[in-house]
């Protein structure tokens, strides 16, 4: 999404919670930007992007990506959103074995044509995989 932070100019992908809903990471250069900290009241305004942004590819799946063409090839034949799934799934893993094999299990559907993530929710309602940080205490 476009959007505002007291007239500051951003663009950010919002989260899913877990809860039905979404989250928006506001990171510290925003907020310095802005001229606020965390807790101020803040006038926010939001606007749906024209194209959907490229999302940041963790470095364990972009090697993986990097040494299997055909899984590479799938990966740029999907959509942003659906890249976005993938890392998301990748990323939800709790342990470091889950996660690797996760990667190379995405690395095998792609490679394959598949171009969506199965068996995953990404709301993280169902499997509890996402949760939004809860605030501090000012």
């Amino acid at each position: 999404m476009d959007g505002k932070l007291n007239g500051v100019a951003f663009r950010q992908t919002l989260e899913p919670d877990g809860q039905l809903s979404h989250w928006l990471r506001v990171d510290g250069e925003l907020l310095e930007a802005a001229g606020v900290r965390a807790g101020d009241l803040v006038t926010v305004e939001v606007a749906p992007v024209a194209e959907e942004p490229e999302p940041a590819v963790p470095e364990d799946l972009a090697d993986a990506l990097r040494a299997n063409p055909e899984a590479n090839q799938g990966w740029h034949a999907t959509t942003p959103v659906a890249r976005l799934d993938w890392i998301h799934w990748i990323t939800s893993a709790k342990q470091a074995r889950t996660r690797g094999k996760r990667i190379a299990d995405a690395c095998d559907m792609l490679a394959s044509g598949k171009r969506r993530v199965c068996c995953f929710d990404p709301s993280g309602f169902y499997s509890k995989a996402f949760t939004s940080p809860k605030a501090k205490e000012p």
